[in-house]
């Protein structure tokens, strides 16, 4: 397979991983009461005005190239589900607590608020996890379903 059809099934993987995965964790994390809104958001943002689940999406799917980017050397080191378990709890979160809430105006970690940190790691996880999931079922997906080469039909 080629390594930019790997890349854009990364991008994919981490981009559904945002709208359906943490979407359907930080709903019943709403439904619980335990963040005051959705995690889904039409509010325009940004420069270009594009939906704020849209934004989100697009950078999560930047972590999923990330990991495609990362994976062989995260498999060769722990293994295909270790690597991809590594890399889902601690890239997003930590690009997220070190990067993201400090450019924000948040400080680092959001100031570590002891409510916030379960559900950040959790969003964070699901995130990252989830692309990782994704990224390896369309990987099988993707070439159970790919036309045989010529050599492997002569025999």
């Amino acid at each position: 397979m080629s390594n930019s059809m790997r890349l854009l099934i990364g991008f994919a993987a981490g981009f559904l991983s945002h709208l359906i995965i943490e979407g359907a964790l930080g709903a019943g994390l709403y439904a619980a009461g335990l963040i005051p809104s959705l995690p889904w958001s039409l509010a325009p943002v940004g420069p270009l005005r594009l939906p704020q689940s849209l934004s989100l999406a697009f950078w999560a799917g930047l972590f999923g190239v990330l990991y495609v980017l990362m994976e062989p050397w995260l498999t060769a080191w722990l293994g295909q589900w270790q690597g991809g378990f590594l890399y889902g709890l601690v890239v997003p979160l930590s690009c997220d607590w070190f990067i993201v809430l400090p450019l924000k105006g948040h400080g680092i970690g959001g100031g570590f608020h002891p409510a916030a940190v379960p559900i950040d790691i959790a969003l964070n996880a699901a995130l990252g996890l989830g692309a990782v999931v994704l990224f390896w079922w369309g990987l099988a997906l993707t070439q159970r379903w790919s036309p045989s080469s010529p050599e492997a039909l002569r025999g």
